[in-house]
């Protein structure tokens, strides 16, 4: 347990009256788990739970601070609490409070407090840490030993709490952000659709800086992680991922023709669920030690391509597999999540009531899978084995930037942070990715820019990871292209408070959008049918306001950010011949051949 002094406030008197019951026993849950915590704790409270305090908190360093409050809405307090984290010497002393694993926002265990107080309480801190309660669809948790590489990293630059991902799949996410292009504009909508092929004369981001003299290296998962999708032409040297964790399952020769597949060891599956697919899978793999895992070689790569010197500037990519299934991790992790201490996501009865037909299937999607978990209830199971998979993941980062704080490039490296999609844990009765609610499209986004960005800032407009490339460009002083589908949101890097009215959108299969401003989310399917939500009353998008008319003209006005035009579906993988010695794919009907091999 670290020595830092905890800051608790714990307004009753205002929460009872703003959750209206809804979630008053989750907030008193937590409210008890914090108490337990061992370390020095400063509380502010009101008298009417101070002998409650005092007997929880008897035998422990404890100052207790009585105070009275008016009532004040909720939402009126982020603003004041995002003035602190703002205000000079308080960023040292407050990590970042962003959503950093793809779920709710819950800002911090100081949350409930006003602005004096929060003040008050940190001045009261001699440490450059505060402890972080973090809401993710596991509910809430505490993290007491590790230095999270996540919150290290928001300490260096600026955290964008609306980001959203291009496409909520792997493939068609990816190939968006690498090509600068939506899939509306490319016609790779699905994770079976080779991109190179299909535009042979498509730039992608590290043929970009390549072609500007940079050295341009990687590892691990950039483009989708199958065989043909990262061809070697696009960099100087890439370490590829071979999948030695779990090669029994990498026998499919067309997806992994560079695995070498063996037979299911001892005690597969790992998770007791007997008949699930191998993706559904989670747990330890036997006798893998943590530095064999795949996501740790990749590491590896990074780490030592950063304790280089480089004649010329250089663009590395590391892609950590994790939390991508199956979630498999060393035992460590997996203790960090006692089972006890895992809340299930939070759902209301009949909410896909007022769902069109179109969003219904997107939820029925693989439901079999969520099914078997709960009948046989492992559900709290597979959210362990998601927050172990995404700590490990944490953890490689780490490495990472302790690799690039010892190297000479420190003072003059940008890092951008990104995942592909978010995911679902129960939500909207789903258990995948696949959707266009909030769960599956919002992503956790970072951007250190040394000279330009303030450490430990946040910035609330919505983005999507089609800025990347224009931004990295703008960022880097490159020959800006035109042909980009998202725009540079350096201008946000400056100031995240600029006013903004470009909408993050996120595309899933032909026709289909969702656009997220700062406020709403409104989605459209591909047969006209519509949602809107309200997240500023409505953070779990259980009311859809697309049947009332009032709401016509926020609608219309988010509507125009849809693309007009949809590109025909890029052809299948069954199109084409695939030779993964040569990196040459011949296309079957034509006898094109497309080469994708170093030159």
């Amino acid at each position: 347990m670290r020595n830092d002094v905890t800051i608790v406030s714990a307004l009753f008197n205002i929460e009872r009256e703003r959750m209206d019951g809804r979630d008053w026993d989750e907030y008193l849950e937590w409210f008890d788990v914090t108490l337990q915590l061992k370390c020095p704790m400063v509380l502010f409270i009101t008298e009417d739970i101070k002998e409650f305090v005092e007997e929880k908190r008897k035998d422990l360093p404890t100052e207790i601070i009585v105070q009275s409050v008016d009532d004040i809405p909720y939402y009126h307090l982020k603003d004041e609490i995002q003035e602190i984290l703002d205000s000079g010497d308080y960023k040292s002393k407050m990590a970042d409070p962003a959503r950093i694993e793809c779920k709710h926002a819950m800002y911090s265990i100081i949350q409930y407090s006003k602005f004096p107080w929060v003040k008050k309480a940190i001045e009261l801190n001699p440490h450059d840490s505060t402890y972080f309660f973090w809401l993710d669809a596991g509910g809430s948790r505490f993290f007491d030993d590790f230095d999270l590489a996540l919150e290290r990293l928001a300490r260096l630059g600026m955290t964008f709490s609306n980001a959203h991902t291009a496409s909520p799949v792997c493939c068609p996410s990816r190939t968006a952000m690498m090509l600068g292009l939506r899939p509306s504009t490319t016609g790779v909508y699905n994770n079976g659709q080779w991109w190179l092929p299909h535009l042979p004369g498509a730039v992608s981001l590290p043929m970009h800086f390549k072609r500007h003299g940079y050295e341009t290296m990687g590892a691990g998962k950039i483009f989708h992680h199958t065989a043909g999708f990262n061809p070697p032409s696009q960099w100087d040297d890439f370490q590829r991922l071979v999948f030695q964790d779990d090669p029994w399952f990498r026998g499919h020769k067309l997806n992994y023709p560079w695995s070498t597949p063996r037979k299911y060891p001892k005690g597969y599956p790992f998770s007791g669920l007997k008949g699930t697919p191998h993706e559904g899978d989670w747990g330890v793999i036997p006798g893998l030690a943590e530095a064999e895992y795949d996501d740790s070689k990749s590491v590896d790569y990074a780490v030592r391509a950063l304790a280089k010197n480089y004649a010329n500037p250089f663009f590395l990519a590391c892609g950590i597999f994790r939390p991508h299934l199956p979630w498999y991790a060393p035992k460590k992790y997996f203790d960090l999540y006692p089972l006890e201490k895992i809340k299930l996501p939070k759902i209301t009865e009949g909410d896909l009531q007022d769902v069109p037909l179109q969003g219904v299937k997107l939820s029925a999607a693989r439901r079999n899978e969520f099914l078997n978990i709960k009948k046989h209830g492992k559900w709290k199971e597979g959210i362990q084995a998601y927050l172990a998979s995404i700590s490990f993941a944490d953890a490689q980062l780490g490495r990472l930037l302790d690799a690039l704080e010892k190297s000479a490039h420190a003072e003059n490296t940008i890092i951008v942070f990104w995942s592909d999609h978010g995911w679902h844990l129960g939500e909207k009765n789903h258990w995948h990715k696949s959707t266009l609610w909030e769960e599956a499209t919002r992503i956790p986004f970072m951007i250190s820019v040394p000279g330009v960005t303030q450490g430990a800032t946040r910035c609330a407009r919505p983005v999507d990871t089609l800025c990347v490339y224009p931004t990295l460009i703008e960022l880097c002083g490159l020959k800006p292209r035109k042909d980009l589908d998202g725009v540079s949101i350096v201008p946000l890097l400056k100031n995240p408070e600029k006013k903004w009215d470009v909408p993050a959108v996120t595309e899933f299969k032909r026709g289909q959008c969702a656009v997220r401003s700062e406020r709403f989310r409104y989605i459209r399917y591909s047969d006209g049918t519509e949602e809107l939500y309200d997240h500023s009353k409505d953070p779990n998008e259980w009311n859809n306001l697309a049947v009332k008319k009032s709401y016509r003209k926020v609608m219309d006005e988010l509507g125009r950010s849809i693309p007009k035009e949809f590109a025909p579906d890029a052809p299948s993988k069954g199109a084409y011949q695939f030779d993964p010695k040569t990196y040459a794919w011949t296309h079957k009907k034509t006898g094109k051949i497309t080469q994708g091999a170093k030159k």
